[in-house]
């Protein structure tokens, strides 16, 4: 899968014809032990889980 962004740690990565299990346009994200899939726009974890965060 492409990676198009790495900060902080964080690894984004979009594969344009994974579309079979989500059926949304969405990004894989994987910062250590987490891995978690997004949807794109709304931010929805369709997949996985992320670390907490405070607002």
């Amino acid at each position: 899968m492409p990676t198009i962004s790495i900060f902080y740690g964080i690894l984004v990565s979009m594969y344009v014809f994974d579309s079979d299990r989500h059926h949304l346009p969405h990004i894989h994200v994987r910062y250590n032990e987490f891995k978690a899939s997004i949807a794109i726009p709304s931010g929805d974890v369709l997949e996985g889980s992320r670390p907490p965060y405070d607002k």
